[in-house]
């Protein structure tokens, strides 16, 4: 049994935590409320991260840190800084291994499938964001002030998965309606689990060989979003799927009520071509083969009428 501390309960967070709680492992989760799944090897801790006093001290002992949390998307710039730089002063004081959770922005518009070895040319502000977190640690990690990897993935499916595709299509599809989507959805497209991106922090965390580099996790095979809608369509028992591309001016216009929206306009060239993710090495090293997708699917569909019940019973 060991001692391991999770940043964050998103849906990643929270999936890292029940993982390492399931394997009978010690957890305490940092979010600034104390919120995130309940188990009895889960401590819920309420501290702000960002204040690496508090965070070394409930790292004190821990075998490793996984940094988990997200803030909110528009924030990004400046609240992602500094909670790197109070996870890296957390690892260096206590000794425990840095493992973050990171994404794909950091690579810029690509033409083929995309390794670890490729060079990150952010072409977006939080491409350069994300950059900037990665090399904070990995420059601590050279020095030998700290150990650390990164686990990097693409849009999520799974339980609290949250991105365009289960944002702006699916809850249309499933009702049978029309969905619009920022980009071509015939244009073929890597969806990462949110429990294989648990699988795959905890695993690079245990091998002290997959430190001081970024890993993909285990992705299944591409599909377009009009694959993918038609696929949950069909598991939810829906007509059949029907998605169009969401004009540009749609985006641009209702970018100024919501932050999202605008913030998606950027990146909106992930989906636009192929933006396909291979992570064959990390299934060659670790053994962990992806969550075939219509299983993904069906969970992230079975979030989505959980979330429903739950504020129909609120109301």
């Amino acid at each position: 049994m060991s001692i391991h501390v999770v940043i964050g309960a998103g849906p990643v967070g929270s999936a890292t935590a029940l993982l390492l709680a399931g394997r009978g492992d010690e957890v305490r989760l940092i979010t600034r409320r104390g919120t995130g799944p309940r188990h009895p090897r889960i401590e819920r801790i309420a501290a702000d991260a960002t204040d690496s006093s508090s965070l070394s001290t409930h790292s004190a002992g821990a075998t490793a840190i996984y940094q988990c949390a997200q803030p909110e998307y528009h924030r990004w710039p400046t609240d992602f800084p500094p909670l790197i730089q109070s996870a890296i002063s957390a690892a260096e004081t206590t000794g425990a291994v840095l493992v973050t959770v990171g994404n794909l922005y950091g690579y810029g518009a690509v033409d083929t499938p995309i390794t670890e070895q490729h060079p990150l040319r952010p072409n977006s502000t939080k491409g350069r964001t994300r950059t900037g977190l990665w090399n904070a640690a990995l420059t601590a990690h050279r020095a030998g002030r700290i150990r650390t990897a990164e686990v990097r993935g693409s849009d999520y499916l799974g339980a609290g998965a949250n991105s365009a595709f289960t944002v702006m299509v699916l809850p249309a599809v499933r009702a049978g309606k029309q969905g619009l989507f920022p980009g071509d959805p015939d244009a073929p497209h890597s969806w990462t689990v949110i429990d294989d991106m648990a699988r795959t922090l905890v695993a690079v965390a245990d091998d002290e060989t997959a430190w001081g580099r970024a890993w993909h996790t285990p992705t299944a095979a591409p599909l377009s979003v009009r694959a993918l809608a038609q696929l949950a369509a069909d598991l939810a028992g829906a007509p059949l799927a029907r998605v169009r591309r969401m004009p540009a001016a749609v985006l641009w216009t209702a970018g100024l009520f919501d932050s999202n929206a605008r913030e998606m306009r950027e990146v909106r060239y992930q989906f636009d071509r192929p933006f396909v993710l291979d992570s064959s090495a990390a299934t060659t090293t670790f053994g962990i083969e992806p969550t075939a997708t219509a299983v993904a699917v069906q969970a992230t569909l079975d979030d989505l009428s959980t979330a429903e019940r739950d504020a129909a019973g609120r109301s």
